[in-house]
């Protein structure tokens, strides 16, 4: 891919200027490393329609032809072959839609630089996406999960804390990580928290999870003293003293899942998930849910409402099996 500047000047755009997290370019990139592949076998086929011949003619024009110029050149019926070939090896509607959004952004940035005049994918539309209602857990199951990690040793913790850290506020593994000594405001119950796109926050944190923090910043901090590489700054440290990875974080929690008797397909985001059922279950307003989830549409946040909108109709048919609504 290293002759593809504009996808490298594209990639530190998201990067350096619209503040995208170095995950979410990569992922990015290998969207537009997939494209390119396309480009380059439709330009090998047509050479070898061509030609006539095996393919060593077309080998030649493939060599010569820059990526960039693939990229530039490519039009209406290219996107739409591109996506027609992914709906042929049966992608989900969620990964047809998330690799056109790629290619709306990445061309909408060229025609921002004046590359070209003209966005491709601008009358393409997105495929219709099936509602999935996001997965929680129980009040149960959250307790659960969450007196799992021994307290008794600074790994276990730091685990706890970083359970509960997760469940009492919402907040993304991404925004976890990220998490210095200093964002914990233990006299006013807040964390400063950065989220996407480096916009700040400000979450209240519950008392249980402050107090798992701070049982954790005991061990943290004599560890911290034996050892001078330690990175002070960082509040989850991992066991060199660095912080910790998002990669990390799930590896920890699929363990405590295994040991809880939970399902191991749970991830960090079903916390989130949780948090914001739980919240919303208990009265709060969908304003305030977006406002603490760091939500930039209210849309976004509004997908919990029919989490528990389905939630009371099912409570309401356990309780009155026999019962039927009629208009």
């Amino acid at each position: 891919m290293k002759d593809a500047a504009t996808i490298q000047e594209f990639i530190s755009y998201l990067k350096f200027e619209k503040h995208f997290s170095d995950y979410t370019s990569r992922c990015y990139g290998t969207d537009l490393e997939q494209f390119v592949a396309h480009l380059q076998k439709s330009t090998e086929n047509a050479s070898q329609t061509e030609s006539g011949n095996d393919g060593g003619t077309a080998t030649a024009v493939q060599t010569e032809q820059k990526v960039d110029q693939l990229l530039l050149a490519a039009d209406v019926n290219t996107i739409r072959s591109y996506m027609a070939s992914l709906n042929e090896h049966q992608y989900s509607k969620s990964t047809l839609a998330r690799k056109l959004a790629t290619l709306r952004s990445f061309y909408k940035f060229l025609v921002k630089r004046h590359y070209l005049t003209n966005n491709p994918v601008s009358t393409i539309k997105t495929p219709k996406q099936e509602k999935k209602l996001p997965k929680f857990l129980e009040y149960e199951q959250i307790q659960k999960l969450l007196d799992t990690p021994p307290a008794d040793s600074w790994l276990g913790a730091r685990d706890r804390a970083m359970l509960e850290t997760m469940y009492s506020t919402g907040m993304r593994v991404s925004e976890l990580v990220a998490l210095n000594l200093d964002d914990v405001d233990f006299l006013s119950e807040v964390l400063h928290i950065r989220g996407k796109g480096k916009k700040e926050r400000i979450c209240p944190i519950g008392s249980r999870a402050l107090q798992a923090i701070q049982h954790y910043l005991e061990y943290r901090n004599r560890r911290m003293e034996c050892d001078p590489a330690f990175d002070s700054k960082v509040l989850f440290a991992n066991k060199h003293g660095k912080r910790l990875s998002t990669r990390s974080v799930r590896r920890k929690m699929d363990k405590y899942l295994i040991e809880a008797g939970l399902d191991p397909a749970i991830s960090p985001h079903t916390l989130r998930h949780s948090f914001a059922t739980h919240m919303l279950n208990n009265g709060a307003d969908l304003r305030s849910v977006q406002e603490l989830l760091g939500h930039q549409s209210l849309s976004t946040t509004q997908i919990y409402t029919h989490v528990t909108t389905s939630r009371m109709k099912e409570q309401y048919h356990n309780a009155h099996p026999r019962e039927t609504i009629t208009g």
